[in-house]
């Protein structure tokens, strides 16, 4: 009888796709996926480190699965794994401890089942692992890049993932094409720092998107993130062109303040920012831009958190995604002497996010009376299916199964709007 395993995944979609990846590995080997009243012979947990709420999280994870599972054998791998391997090693019921880029090997190690724990060195430069998950059935995640260069003041991932590495586009383009053979129809390219693709084969990221674009059977690529100093303006002509890539993108600001930005170690400064979502704006007037801010970082006083404001609220973007600042050990911002407390964190991140409800709804009410494509998803919630636009806009209508995976032209009403607000 095989040994059944069991998954528990945090934080980012480029983990779930790593998870993922393992796991097909494991089934190959002969393991067995473990059923949900199952007590599974192993458990992997594959952890997150962004922020020290992820750490909590993760803590909380391993010690919720010992007290469920007491006799699993308990393996810790991940980000959080690779910073804070001694303190995991030391926790609890925990048999084996992998850092980031160790989990790869994790099925010899099941082999042997034994003690030891394994976390490589990132400084050095590893080798790029291959990943691509499936969500709802329409939806893959295809791992383009890993690791970062770019050392933020208030980061850590850098340390926990190592060096920026890539696969080569012709293997991308074949997992591609596997994901489309197996019916999939939407594919979402994920990665650490994706606009810093080719560092490994000499390639780029337009270059990328231009070779993805030619994948007959694949509806829609998306872009998960991309730096806006690596978002070229050539990338975003090629968007607004392009067969299959969705006018939709994700990217990070973090703060809307130049001093700011200078204190993060940020590459831009908010008129790149602009020029970059103004381009958008003029070559895809229908586009869902998304965007990211962190507020409370150390030296953020109020006149610089309100500077942020303004040029956030100046821009035609569609959605924010707030994260508070989180003090990470051995990151440079540490050295900054202005601190933010937890309560004007809170105010600010609050002041953001109904900025960004505001925006949201400002975009979906843009778009009512627009003719738009709609990729159907499996969830059932109250006796209607939900979908999402090109452009990002998430709809709903009576569910019907035989729909599911496909996509249907609407024209957009307000009743077929799906707010998440």
């Amino acid at each position: 009888m095989s040994k059944t395993f069991a998954f528990y995944t945090l934080g980012c979609k480029l983990n779930f796709a790593e998870s993922s990846s393992i796991g097909k590995t494991l089934t190959q080997l002969g393991f067995s996926k473990a059923n949900a009243n199952q007590c599974p012979d192993i458990c992997v947990i594959n952890t997150c480190t962004v922020t020290d709420t992820a750490d909590k999280k993760c803590r909380q994870t391993i010690n919720k699965v010992r007290k469920m599972y007491p006799n699993t054998y308990l393996v810790v791998t991940g980000c959080y794994a690779q910073l804070s391997a001694n303190s995991i090693a030391q926790m609890e019921g925990v048999d084996k401890v992998l850092g980031a880029n160790d989990k790869f090997i994790l099925p010899q190690h099941l082999q042997t089942q034994n003690n030891q724990h394994v976390v490589s060195d990132n400084r050095k430069m590893t080798p790029f692992h291959r990943s691509c998950s499936a969500e709802d059935r329409t939806r893959h995640f295809l791992k383009v890049q890993d690791g970062c260069d770019y050392f933020c003041t208030y980061c850590a991932i850098p340390y926990a993932r190592g060096r920026s590495r890539n696969d080569s586009v012709a293997n991308l383009v074949q997992q591609a094409q596997e994901v489309a053979q197996n019916g999939g129809k939407e594919i979402i390219l994920t990665g650490v720092n994706i606009g810093d693709f080719g560092k490994s084969t000499g390639e780029t990221c337009l270059q990328l998107l231009q070779a993805l674009d030619q994948v007959e059977g694949i509806e829609r690529f998306r872009i998960s993130s991309i730096e806006p100093n690596l978002l070229t303006d050539q990338i975003i002509d090629f968007v607004a062109t392009s067969q299959r890539f969705a006018p939709h993108f994700h990217i990070p600001l973090q703060a809307g303040s130049d001093e700011v930005l200078q204190l993060m170690h940020r590459r831009y400064d908010t008129a790149l920012f602009a020029h970059k979502i103004h381009l958008i704006k003029q070559k895809m007037p229908h586009a869902f831009i998304g965007v990211d801010v962190i507020v409370g970082m150390r030296g953020e006083t109020d006149p610089l958190f309100e500077e942020s404001y303004q040029f956030i609220a100046s821009l035609p973007i569609s959605e924010l995604h707030v994260f508070s600042y989180s003090e990470r050990a051995g990151t440079a911002a540490l050295k900054i002497p202005y601190k933010v407390s937890p309560q004007v964190k809170k105010e600010r991140s609050h002041t953001l996010l109904t900025l960004s409800d505001q925006k949201k709804q400002a975009f979906y009410q843009s778009q009512i009376g627009t003719t738009r494509h709609v990729l159907w998803e499996s969830t059932k919630k109250n006796g209607f299916m939900s979908g999402f636009t090109e452009n990002y806009i998430k709809v709903k209508q009576p569910y019907q199964a035989h729909l599911i995976n496909t996509l249907t032209t609407h024209t957009l009403t307000q009743d077929m709007l799906d707010y998440e607000i």
